[in-house]
C-alpha cells in the first residue's frame, strides 16, 4: 500500500512509518523540516506533495501537539491543527485520495462529566485548551469532507501515548529525565507538578498498530478512540518509575508545574476500536515506563 504520513519528524510520525514499512507499505515522509518538505497551513504545498506522492491512503498526524504551548500561541495551534487538517482534506478531495486517516485528541473530551466515563466516541465535546479546540475544529471539518465530499475519511481521537523518543516537555519523559538526572547526580529529590490528575495512558508502538489497523478496518466517517480503557494518576506513574530508580528520590510539588486548567480525568472506552479491527494492546504500562526511564539515561550518558 502507498502511504504518506504527514508530520514524520514528530514524535509518533518515525513509529508509525517503521510499522507501516514493517508490514510492507511504501511511505512517503511528509514533515516541515523533510524528507519531503511539507507546511501544512500553505494549502499549495500540500496538494502538490499529495499528487507527487499519489497515496492510497494518507496518515494526518502533522499537529502542534503540546497542549499547554497552545495557552501561549493559540494562533499558531488553531492555523497548524486546523487549518492544517483542511487543506489536507481539501487536497485529498481534489486527488481522490482512496482513504485519509486524521488523527485528532482526546482532548475534544475537556471537561468530561463524571458520568461519561469512561468516554466513548458519543460524549460531548467540551474542549477546555486552545489545542483542544483546534482538534475539535479538526475533527468537524473531517466529518464535514465525509458527508459533503464524500472523502473516505477516518477519524481518531487517540488518548495520552509515550515511549522512548517522547520531548521531555511532557509528563511521563520529563519525570523520567528528573528521576535519571537525579541518579545521575546524586541528588534526593525531584519537582513535580500535579500529581492527583487521572489519564488513560498508552503505548506508542501499540498506538500506531491501531491507526495502521484503522486504515485497512475502520467505517469511513466513523470515529473511534485509541487508548487503553484504564485510569492511572499522575501519582501512580511517579511510583512506578520511582520504583524503577536506582536510588531513593523524593518528589517536591513546584507550583510553576502545575497547569491553571487541566481536565482531572480522561479515561477512554476502546470498545469500538476492538470491535471494529481486533486491537488490543501487548505493552503493559511498566514496560512502557521502564523502557521510557532506560531512554533518558540513555541520553544522560551520551551528554
Amino acid at each position: 500500500m502507498r502511504a504518506t504520513v504527514t508530520g514524520a519528524g514528530g514524535f509518533v510520525g518515525p513509529y508509525l512509518v517503521e510499522h507501516l514499512r514493517e508490514q510492507g507499505d511504501d511511505v512517503t515522509e511528509m514533515d516541515l523540516f523533510g524528507p519531503v518538505e511539507v507546511d501544512v497551513t500553505d494549502a499549495d504545498s500540500v496538494l502538490h506533495a499529495l499528487d507527487d506522492a499519489a497515496p492510497e491512503v494518507v496518515y494526518h498526524l502533522a499537529a502542534l501537539s503540546h497542549v499547554g504551548q497552545s495557552w501561549s500561541s493559540p494562533g499558531t495551534s488553531f492555523r497548524v491543527n486546523a487549518e492544517g487538517t483542511l487543506h489536507v482534506l481539501r487536497a485529498s478531495v481534489e486527488l481522490k485520495v482512496p482513504r485519509v486517516v486524521v488523527i485528532l485528541s482526546s482532548e475534544v473530551y475537556g471537561d468530561a462529566a463524571p458520568e461519561d466515563l469512561p468516554l466513548r466516541e458519543t460524549a460531548p465535546l467540551r474542549p477546555v485548551t486552545p489545542y483542544g479546540a483546534s482538534k475539535v475544529a479538526a475533527d468537524f471539518l473531517a466529518l464535514q469532507a465525509h458527508l459533503a465530499d464524500n472523502l473516505d475519511v477516518v477519524r481518531v481521537r487517540p488518548f495520552g501515548h509515550t515511549g522512548p523518543g517522547q520531548s521531555d516537555q511532557f509528563v511521563v519523559p520529563a519525570l523520567a529525565a528528573r528521576i535519571a538526572r537525579a541518579e545521575h547526580d546524586g541528588t534526593d529529590s525531584i519537582p513535580v507538578g500535579s500529581l492527583t490528575a487521572v489519564r488513560d495512558l498508552s503505548d506508542v508502538r501499540d498506538v500506531v498498530r491501531a491507526y495502521r489497523l484503522l486504515a485497512e478496518r475502520g467505517v469511513g466517517g466513523e470515529v473511534y478512540n485509541v487508548c487503553s480503557g484504564r485510569g492511572v494518576s499522575i501519582q501512580e506513574i511517579a511510583d512506578i518509575l520511582l520504583e524503577q530508580a536506582t536510588r531513593p528520590i523524593s518528589l517536591e510539588t513546584d507550583p510553576t508545574l502545575v497547569r491553571a486548567v487541566d481536565a482531572p480525568r480522561m479515561i477512554g472506552d476502546n470498545t469500538r476500536l476492538r470491535e471494529t479491527t481486533g486491537w488490543a494492546p501487548q505493552f503493559s504500562l511498566e514496560q512502557t515506563l521502564s523502557d521510557v526511564l532506560a531512554a533518558a539515561r540513555a541520553k544522560i550518558a551520551r551528554s
